[in-house]
């Protein structure tokens, strides 16, 4: 690992750090300053925002790596997460930034659906909470896999501090930085960094494409690698069997049950912005699905063209990024893999964080705590929750696809149906209370 790699990634911990900061001074006085930012995100951060946290380490590791192993025919995975993330911006975008607001200006989706069916408030408080705190545990601890995965890859056992190792090592850094903007800023941190670290992760995922086809002869000679591997490699049907294809498209069903997505759109300036923000998120997921299977395909092209030992297809992108790039720009896509990582983290944390806090801490503990008190409870409940998740993911042969699968199905089977219920059943009972 080069010194000029070393100073980018530098660089891009000191301005998540600085971001957290800001917030810290701007946007923690109360509980929904904290946890929802005021309710004042523009359509550009929340948009970007619910990008980068949906969109996670598997973006530049675990669709590039089932892409590199399988061929296009995982692309099918990126076409459905695209629809699903298309209808939640439509059905659910607009109608919960209105009733979590009118619904006793709820700041969780727990409590949400507490005033939205009273008649079960306490069972569904608890039982919801219960559910976000366990997943986003698992799914946190995808993140740190990858945060983990990076550093083995990267840096060669050029740390060794106490005999921690590499993936272990790589799992504090990320998972400290994660924290300590997330424990201060808050919500507004957690948008702000979300929406330069998408930022960075589309430049990335536009730039690395471009520049494997520059250098290995273009798409003419990609191609002909690929199909001399596998005839099929490049089919998006060819052995597509009907549950393979429902298998990898109802991905995006699961987004209409994702808190950590759909609490953005609780945290919007008005209903009014949701078809701009719409507009920028969606085009931002596109450029974003296209290089992260740009990626794999045509990485895969270059391995196979130059003879390069992979063990593990996960790591395709940080392997290209040490190869083809200038240590400076390697420290870049480096960063970017991180922004992809840390923006998914630091949304989970601060959702599990909330739950913990709003329907537990408050509801069964302290039910007039000050505004103090919960900001600084949930401050505890995200470094609580985050050593959970690095016990889960101290497991260096973890697959991060494979943890964000079980999360992401867990959450889109416990709150996808309810989500999407609560708010088109029409029943006024909630709104009167």
């Amino acid at each position: 690992m080069q010194t000029g790699t070393i100073i980018s990634l530098a660089l891009y911990f000191i301005l998540m750090i600085a971001i957290g900061l800001y917030a810290w001074r701007k946007s923690t006085g109360n509980s929904e300053e904290y946890m929802l930012g005021g309710r004042q995100l523009s359509p550009a951060v929340a948009a970007l925002s619910a990008g980068a946290s949906d969109m996670s380490g598997w973006l530049l590791l675990g669709l590039p790596g089932a892409l590199y192993a399988a061929g296009l025919i995982e692309a099918w995975i990126g076409i459905g997460l695209f629809a699903g993330a298309l209808a939640n911006w439509i059905i659910v975008a607009p109608r919960l930034r209105e009733q979590t607001e009118s619904c006793g200006n709820a700041l969780t989706i727990p409590e949400f659906l507490a005033n939205r069916f009273p008649d079960k408030a306490i069972a569904l408080r608890v039982i919801s909470a219960i559910i976000i705190v366990l997943f986003f545990s698992v799914y946190t601890a995808a993140g740190l896999v990858g945060g983990g995965k990076l550093f083995v890859s990267s840096f060669a056992s050029l740390f060794d501090i106490a005999g921690i190792g590499d993936y272990m090592l790589g799992i504090y850094i990320t998972g400290g930085v994660v924290v300590a903007y997330t424990m201060f800023g808050g919500f507004l941190a957690v948008s702000l960094t979300d929406f330069v670290q998408g930022c960075i992760m589309v430049v990335a995922l536009v730039l690395m494409p471009a520049v494997i086809l520059y250098d290995d002869g273009g798409w003419a000679t990609a191609n002909a690698t690929l199909t001399s591997i596998d005839p099929d490699y490049l089919s998006l049907t060819k052995g597509l069997t009907f549950l393979g294809f429902l298998s990898a498209v109802t991905w995006g069903l699961g987004y209409f049950g994702q808190p950590h997505i759909i609490v953005r759109f609780m945290a919007l300036r008005s209903v009014k912005d949701v078809p701009t923000a719409r507009n920028i998120g969606m085009t931002w997921m596109g450029v974003a699905l296209i290089g992260a299977i740009g990626v794999g395909i045509l990485g895969r092209a270059y391995i196979e063209q130059n003879v390069i030992p992979l063990s593990d297809p996960e790591t395709i992108f940080i392997l290209l990024a040490n190869l083809l790039f200038h240590p400076l720009i390697t420290g870049f896509l480096l960063a970017a893999l991180l922004a992809a990582i840390m923006s998914t983290i630091s949304s989970q944390l601060l959702v599990a964080s909330s739950s913990l806090t709003e329907d537990f801490y408050r509801l069964f503990l302290r039910k007039k705590a000050s505004e103090k008190e919960m900001v600084t409870a949930g401050r505890l409940c995200v470094l609580a929750v985050a050593i959970v998740a690095a016990i889960i993911a101290a497991d260096p042969d973890s697959q991060v696809l494979g943890l964000v699968a079980n999360a992401w199905a867990g959450f889109g089977a416990a709150f996808g149906p309810l989500i999407l219920l609560s708010l088109t059943w029409k029943n006024d009972q909630a709104r009167a209370q």
